[in-house]
């Protein structure tokens, strides 16, 4: 009995220690599989803060250390290792180490390695994409003014871009197309866009504007305006006040003149001579005012207008109407009672025609009845004939 008592003693004691040891073990290579860095690549924007951080599932207390492209040490541990003013420590403990990076440049740009100090070391990376914002755009290219018929270059320039930015051009809201030169400088790129084209004075005062887009800028393009002035020589309109000028009217002539440079003063004649009544005629500007007409005004009146590229010139004839004049109508009642006229005559040619037409078609309306009885001597022979008639075919009507 005693014996018995031992050996499950010995056999409780055994089962144990083994089921201690098979606890121990998986713990140690649980431990040996999670003790591996994690990192994760990082992409900022050039002058802006990048945050590199490296993560250990399980760790048994063994340090992490950062390194930069170079293979510099930026920081063991909680230890900085780098005299860089811009590099921080955000976070350090045996699961995680996590520094930041301030005013990021280009030249940061790389692979960086987080280094965990088992034996062997384990290592993983983490790249660092640095955008490069472009800088604003310029246009040239383009002298003003410009005279119409020229043939003008405008050119957009971005510079500082990484990846290379876009430039879109656009003609006041609608877009128009360039073309596009892209050339590396160091790790950034310069962008150039250009537009040819030949002006005249449809653009004057019209707004090229590019744009430039990059990721790095989201959806706020840089922009730039270039407004084109282009010089012309002068076209000359005259505009009335009153379509039929009458005696006594108040009467206006108003010189439209287009150019640029704006052709000023506008010159006024009358008959290829000057203003013959001064007091009457009065002259503002562009503007030729008489202040009550009289037959004395007929004639042809002319302004001219001029700047450096030249002369532009229109006339008017002036015909002053007397409206107590016999055979002087107004010009709208005489159109109303042309239009009378005409609508009286095409109807009466329609009843004519009509008329002509019943009278050519003239006939007499007969049945089978009627003409049964033409040649009947009697009454009563006149309708036996007529229902025998009716015996024989359905009745019908017809013309004669």
């Amino acid at each position: 009995m005693i014996l018995q008592r031992h050996l499950v003693f010995l056999l409780y004691s055994f089962c144990g220690i083994a089921s201690k040891v098979g606890a121990t073990t998986k713990t140690k290579v649980k431990g040996l599989s999670g003790q591996f860095p994690l990192t994760q690549n990082v992409t900022v924007t050039e002058g802006g803060t990048a945050n590199m951080t490296c993560r250990v599932e399980y760790n048994d207390q063994t340090s992490l250390q950062w390194s930069n492209p170079a293979q510099q040490t930026l920081f063991f541990g909680d230890k900085k290792a780098l005299r860089d003013n811009r590099i921080e420590l955000v976070r350090a403990s045996w699961a995680e180490l996590t520094i930041s990076i301030s005013d990021i440049s280009l030249s940061d740009e790389g692979q960086y390695t987080c280094s965990l100090f088992t034996m062997p070391v384990k290592t993983t990376k983490a790249f660092l994409t640095v955008l490069g914002v472009p800088e604003r755009p310029e246009i040239t290219g383009f002298t003003k003014p410009a005279m119409e018929g020229d043939e003008i270059t405008l050119i957009c320039t971005t510079s500082g871009s990484k990846p290379a930015a876009h430039i879109r051009w656009f003609r006041n809201d609608k877009e128009v197309t360039g073309t596009k030169e892209v050339n590396a400088t160091g790790k950034s790129f310069t962008v150039k866009s250009t537009l040819q084209l030949q002006v005249d004075q449809s653009d004057d005062g019209v707004a090229y504007t590019c744009s430039v887009e990059h990721v790095s800028l989201s959806s706020n393009p840089y922009q730039v305006t270039e407004v084109l002035e282009v010089h012309y020589a002068p076209h000359v309109e005259i505009s009335h006040s009153v379509i039929i000028p009458q005696e006594g009217q108040y009467f206006k002539l108003e010189c439209v003149s287009k150019g640029n440079p704006l052709p000023e003063p506008v010159l006024w004649s009358k008959d290829g001579g000057e203003l013959p009544d001064v007091e009457r005629m009065i002259v503002e500007g562009r503007e030729l005012t008489i202040t009550s007409l009289n037959k004395t005004d007929n004639g042809t009146y002319r302004c001219e207008a001029s700047n450096y590229l030249g002369t532009s010139g229109a006339e008017y004839v002036l015909f002053v109407y007397d409206p107590n004049a016999p055979g002087q109508q107004d010009p709208d009642h005489a159109l109303i009672g042309g239009v009378v006229a005409v609508v009286v005559f095409i109807t009466l040619c329609l009843i004519i025609a009509l008329g002509r037409y019943l009278a050519r078609h003239k006939g007499t309306y007969l049945t089978h009845e009627a003409k049964g009885s033409e040649d009947a001597p009697d009454a009563d022979t006149a309708i036996i004939n007529a229902e025998g008639n009716h015996a024989a075919e359905e009745k019908k009507e017809y013309f004669i």
